[in-house]
């Protein structure tokens, strides 16, 4: 057994030692990487994955998903500061919902869970008021958490208490929300509108003016129906307006000119005050007679007979008389008639609670350049081209201040338009196309420079290649031409022979191959 292993051991180191230096470094170091990599990738495979499961959590649901985690033997990773835990990649959906199944992530609030572990029975008023009203703030801020941006929230109402008296009833609930808002997040204006409307209808007589929303910052976060922050909105709603505007203007000149020899500015302002106005309207139903529908009418006739008085004493004679004024007469007798009618009449009575569009156009200005189809020459682009455009963009001015109930002339709706004739500057274009042009022509100049010097060098080293061949064929021409002699006649005994040859044989085997046919061919 042992001389076999000799015999393998001696194999092998014959075959070793067949190679040079080079190619045992080149084997060894190559043996070692592929060991190496073999330990890497068994480490890797062996090693567990951990996914992060949850994270920004309450201290109490921290402890309570440690804990399940614990009694369920699952391996996790609690981070330093306790709020967030990973667990196994492959048990993160499993942990997920038996989490849920259970409840053990409640965002750090309770809602109205709070009564499902306790008896109602033999407790007070005030204790349940206590109870209930930590209910209902666990379960808005659990509503309020559901929201991507926010990380944790803080409720606090105060209702009002119930009285015999009319001044208790009326009092209304308030209510303070703090919010913890997520490093890299921001909440846009519908997002506040809705958790001022979540708390609002979560709370009886809860108006939304006695709610006050703020973030972790004491940023405080007013609802856009009473706040300076829906100017935001108008702002945008007039932008977007000015950018239609010019964007049709564009599309329209750009379609007759060429869309880079357009160039369009547009100026807006915008009224957004709401008004609204109350009119009381009395209108007769028969508007071509002007009249109303009669619903009562009398008639009254009255008819007098006069048959005079007797003849008077003397004028102005009696003691009490004014002298010369006439005395009594016989005038004879006397008729007369009256007539009245009155006629009640019913109109129509109109009231009107007018509510008017915030959205009014104050004022437009309107800026148009375009390039005349002689670039060089101003005066290519007609006067009667320059008119129409004119005239259409007052067209386009007059219908967009319709409603701005202000009267404009002509002149002034003409001032509001201006048209002019401009060559575009492109020698920004130009040199950007050139540089462009040098880098892509350079590029494909390197590029044909890399391949020309990839093709020299790969000529070279086969030229080489094909030289050194070249060069051991007439090596080993040279080696075989030259047969090696053994110094027989100073050796002593046949002993020191055999081991001359032995030592050939072992050293240059090829040289000792032909010692051997050169003695076979002497004999």
């Amino acid at each position: 057994m042992n001389e076999n292993l000799l015999q393998y051991w001696e194999k092998v180191k014959q075959y070793w030692n067949r190679y040079n230096r080079t190619t045992k470094i080149i084997f060894i170091a190559t043996v070692f990487l592929l060991v190496l990599t073999a330990a890497i990738i068994s480490v890797n495979l062996s090693k567990t994955e951990y996914s992060l499961a949850y994270t920004e959590l309450q201290p109490s649901d921290a402890a309570n998903i440690k804990s399940y985690l614990d009694t369920a033997k699952i391996p996790y990773h609690l981070s330093a500061d306790g709020k967030s835990i990973e667990v196994p990649t492959s048990e993160v959906a499993n942990v997920k919902l038996a989490v849920e199944s259970q409840g053990l992530n409640k965002n750090g609030s309770l809602g109205f869970e709070v009564f499902s572990g306790s008896s109602s029975f033999g407790i007070t008023d005030n204790e349940f008021k206590v109870k209930y009203l930590s209910a209902i703030q666990g379960e808005l801020q659990q509503l309020i958490n559901a929201n991507q941006a926010i990380s944790s929230s803080k409720v606090n109402i105060s209702l009002p208490e119930e009285g015999p008296f009319l001044q208790q009833q009326a009092e209304k609930a308030t209510a303070s929300v703090v919010l913890q808002i997520k490093q890299g997040y921001s909440l846009d204006q519908p997002k506040v509108d809705t958790i001022y409307n979540l708390v609002s209808h979560s709370i009886k007589n809860l108006p939304i003016e006695n709610i006050s929303i703020s973030d972790q910052n004491l940023l405080s976060y007013k609802f856009s129906g009473e706040s300076n922050n829906a100017q935001l909105g108008n702002t945008d709603i007039n932008t977007q307006f000015r950018n239609d505007l010019q964007k049709n203007i564009n599309s329209m000149l750009g379609t007759m000119f060429g869309r880079d020899k357009v160039s369009v500015s547009v100026f807006t302002t915008m009224n957004f005050d709401q008004k609204k106005t109350k009119e009381q309207l009395v209108r007769a139903p028969n508007q071509v007679d002007q009249k109303g529908i009669e619903i009562s009418l009398q008639e009254a006739n009255e008819s007098y007979q006069n048959k005079g008085a007797d003849t008077g004493g003397v004028p102005g004679t009696g003691e009490t008389d004014v002298p010369g004024y006439p005395g009594a007469s016989n005038t004879g007798n006397s008729n007369s008639e009256k007539n009245s009618k009155t006629v009640n009449y019913e109109v129509d009575r109109i009231t009107n609670d007018i509510i008017s569009t915030p959205y009014v156009v104050k004022d437009v200005s309107i800026n148009v350049g375009i390039e005349p189809p002689v670039r060089d020459d101003p005066n290519s682009l007609t006067t009667e081209t320059k008119t129409a455009i004119q005239n259409a963009l007052v067209n386009i001015v007059r219908t967009a201040l319709a409603d701005n109930k202000t009267t404009y002339t002509d002149d002034e709706l003409q001032k509001k338009v201006t048209v002019f004739a401009h060559s575009f500057a492109r020698t920004s274009d130009t040199s950007a196309t050139k540089t462009s042009s040098y880098l892509t022509y350079g590029a494909l100049a390197l590029a044909a420079l890399a391949i020309g010097a990839f093709i020299g060098l790969a000529i070279r080293k086969r030229k080489k290649a094909a030289q050194q061949l070249i060069e051991q064929e007439l090596n080993v021409a040279s080696q075989k031409a030259e047969l090696p002699t053994i110094d027989i006649e100073n050796v002593t005994n046949d002993n020191q022979v055999r081991k001359q040859l032995e030592t050939l044989a072992r050293k240059r085997p090829e040289e000792f191959v032909n010692l051997l046919r050169t003695w076979l061919v002497d004999e």
